[in-house]
Formats: structure tokens, sequence, C-alpha cells
């Protein structure tokens, strides 16, 4: 490892431990100072890199060493902490700050585009990013359910990334004699960080979306309310569909002037009753509510409904005798009687409950 390597080495090392602190608890205040130190340390790096120039813009990813491949990885990866960062910054103009992040998200996938580390589908959606960045969506289609669908799929490859690239840190003594496993693992590192780049980029288009439709909010109010006022100036004496008159107006006529004007326009709210008569018979009444029926007639409606349960009393024990003349009564009480035999003897007394014990 070289001299320049080391020092870049270590200074990706501090930008790492600075954004770590600055992803960590506390106030507000203390987090945008941290997000500010960690911005700082990571355009260092990259002024580093540009100075050791250790990659060619000529060169491939074929063309890398994988003892160089770390660095080139950290080097691209340092536009995307750039925008990561910058998009967690408040400022007075939020615009700007969402311009600046979206630019080193660009920087980002441009350098990957010129490596050719993008896959198929992130080139695709990368060029049509190209083609619109203001309306920008990762997925595509406006069906309701194939958006849920590519959603879905796309998680599932992230999450997919995020446990190999758990895996592969988990065995880093592995990849020191294997070149291979360390190459798989900057590339999921990148693999990682273009996905999470695109979802990014389309938070930012549709924020920036909100951002100039509140932006005409006050001047079409403001228009709105020229608009209005000069029509109310001019058609003074028009009629207008409102019923109710302004507040203002209502206190300035007080609530006992006249409910209609001559031309019928009502001047307060009113309220319209049916009779006469039923004015008249809410003025003398009790304040709680009378009886509507007896309590027999109540009864009698219970009954009706199925609310009364009948029998039972002196009576219900009284059990009727059977004609012996009847002979089918009396098999039919023979059988009852045998069949209610069997039972009690197959059945005996207790043996439903054993307690769990046979």
């Amino acid at each position: 490892m070289t001299e320049q390597q080391s020092s870049l080495k270590e200074a990706f090392r501090g930008a790492d431990n600075l954004r770590a602190k600055a992803e960590s608890k506390a106030s507000i205040q203390d987090t945008q100072s941290r997000l500010h130190a960690a911005i700082a340390q990571y355009e260092k790096c990259s002024e580093i890199a540009e100075e050791v120039s250790l990659f060619s813009s000529n060169e491939e990813l074929e063309d890398i060493s994988s003892s160089n491949l770390q660095y080139d990885c950290r080097r691209k990866r340092c536009d995307y902490q750039l925008g990561q960062l910058t998009f967690r910054l408040s400022s007075a103009d939020r615009k700007i700050t969402l311009q600046h992040a979206r630019s080193c998200y660009e920087r980002f996938l441009t350098r990957l585009d010129a490596y050719r580390i993008l896959d198929k589908q992130s080139s695709d959606t990368f060029e049509r990013y190209q083609e619109d960045p203001a309306r920008f969506r990762v997925v595509l289609t406006s069906d309701a359910s194939r958006r849920r669908d590519v959603k879905i799929a796309n998680f599932k490859a992230e999450k997919a990334l995020k446990e190999k690239l758990q895996y592969l840190n988990k065995n880093a003594n592995a990849m020191q004699h294997d070149e291979t496993l360390l190459r798989d693992l900057h590339l999921t590192n990148i693999m990682l960080c273009t996905h999470q780049a695109f979802q990014s980029l389309e938070g930012i288009a549709q924020e920036l979306e909100l951002l100039a439709m509140a932006a005409s909010l006050p001047h079409e109010r403001f228009r709105d309310r020229e608009s209005t006022s000069s029509n109310s100036a001019t058609n003074a004496t028009d009629y207008s569909e409102r019923l109710d008159p302004p507040l203002s107006q209502l206190a300035a006529n007080g609530r006992h002037g006249p409910i209609l004007s001559n031309e019928g326009r009502p001047l307060r709210p009113f309220t319209l009753l049916d009779t006469r008569q039923r004015m008249q018979q809410g003025v003398f009444r009790p304040d709680h509510n009378l009886p509507t029926m007896t309590i027999d007639e109540y009864l009698e409606e219970e009954r009706k409904r199925g609310g009364i349960i009948e029998g039972g009393g002196p009576q219900s024990q009284v059990r009727p005798q059977v004609d012996e003349d009847d002979v089918e009564k009396a098999d039919e009480a023979t059988m009852k009687a045998r069949e209610w035999d069997e039972f009690v003897e197959a059945n005996p007394k207790g043996s439903g409950n054993t307690m769990n014990m046979g």
C-alpha cells in the first residue's frame, strides 16, 4: 500500500465515522453540525481521490485490480453519501438543497455507467431518469397492482443485497485470501447504493414538484381574491346564490331585523315550521318526556315480540297422565323410558369427568 493509498484510506475511515455519528440520535442542532462535518470530510475524500488519480475514466471494471477496486468503489460511494447527507440538511431554501443532493446522486450513477458497473435494469432506469428527471418514477406503469408487484420485487432484491452484504462482512478473514469474495463485497455494496439512489431520486422529484405547487398557490390566491373583489364591485346589485349573508352584515342588522328584504333575499337565518299549532303545543309542556303507553300495553307489546318467557311455576311440575287406552302414547312413553335406562347404564354417574385420569 502506497502512502497516497494510506492517506486516502484514513480519509475514508474518518468520513465514515463522522457519518455514523450523524446518523446517531442527537438534538437537531447537533445533528446538523455533524452532517456538515461529514459532508466536508467526504468532499475532502473526493479531492484526495482526484489528486491521487488512481483510476482513469477510460478504465472499465475488468481493468481495475482487486486491491484498487476498494478505493474505486469508495470513491464512487462518496457521491452517494454526499447525496444522502445533503438531503438531510435543513436550510432556508429547500429547493437548492434538493438540487444539490440530486447532482450528487447523478454523479454517482454517471460514474457507475461510465465504468459499466450498472446492470441492464439499472442502466435502463438511469436512461429513463436522464430523459425527464423532474418526472422520474422508479415504477413506470400507472397500474396500481403492477406498481405494487414491482415495488415488492425491488424490496426483495434490496433485502437480498443487504443479507449478502451482511454475510460477506462477517467473513472478513476469508476475503483477505480470496480476491473473488473481496470484489463481490464491494460490488454488492455498490448495487445496494444504486437501488437506494434511484429511490432517493424519485423522492427528490416528488418533493420538488410539491415545492413548485406550493410556490404558485399564494399567487393564485391573490389573483382569485382580486377577481372576487372586482366582481363584487361591478356586480353589487346582481343576485347571489348565497342564502345567508356574511357575519358582519348579520351583526349590523341585528337578530330582530326583517327576515326578507324587499327583493326577497334572506337577511338572517330562520327556521321553517310546519304549523302554528305545533309551535303552540311546544310552549306549555313539562321538561321531561311523558309516557306514551300503559304498563299493560307495554307487556302486550313485549309478548308479541317474544321478549317474555311463559311457563314455570307450580303448574310446570304437574305431569300429564298417559291414557292407558291410547296404545301409541303408551308405546312412545315406554320407548322413551327404555332409551333413558340404556343411556344411564352406558354412562354411569361421574364417567364424563375423569380429571385426565383415564
